[in-house]
């Protein structure tokens, strides 16, 4: 199987984007970007890596702004999550890994509707 491309959503970005700026003077920015960075190489090799989310429990956020019908985490250092979705291009036999969101626990739980213990 060929690689997958990845791909960022512009808020994935933005939080990558902090992350490496952040890197040379934080050490909690810079493990969570050596995370990421290793969890994409993860996920180019296998796009299924991540933990599948049942369809049911995928959040209306992500099926009304990016149309998703599938849905993958990736738990990352500190708590924070990566989520991403699988497409197929069209025309082609190639998968995109859409990365989502990079987001901490707090964030996670409220996107997902968990409630507080």
């Amino acid at each position: 199987m060929n690689q997958a491309k990845i791909q960022f959503s512009d808020e994935a970005k933005q939080t990558l984007i902090f992350f490496t700026e952040s890197a040379a003077n934080f050490k909690k920015e810079k493990m969570l970007l050596k995370a990421v960075m290793r969890k994409i190489d993860l996920i180019k090799q296998n796009p299924e890596y991540g933990n599948s989310i049942p369809k049911e429990q995928i959040p209306d956020y992500y099926k009304q702004k990016y149309e998703v019908k599938n849905l993958f985490r990736v738990e990352l250092p500190l708590f924070w999550r990566m989520i991403y979705t699988l497409k197929k291009e069209t025309n082609e036999i190639e998968i995109i890994s859409f990365v989502l969101e990079i987001m901490d626990y707090k964030k996670y739980n409220k996107r997902f509707g968990y409630k507080k213990r």
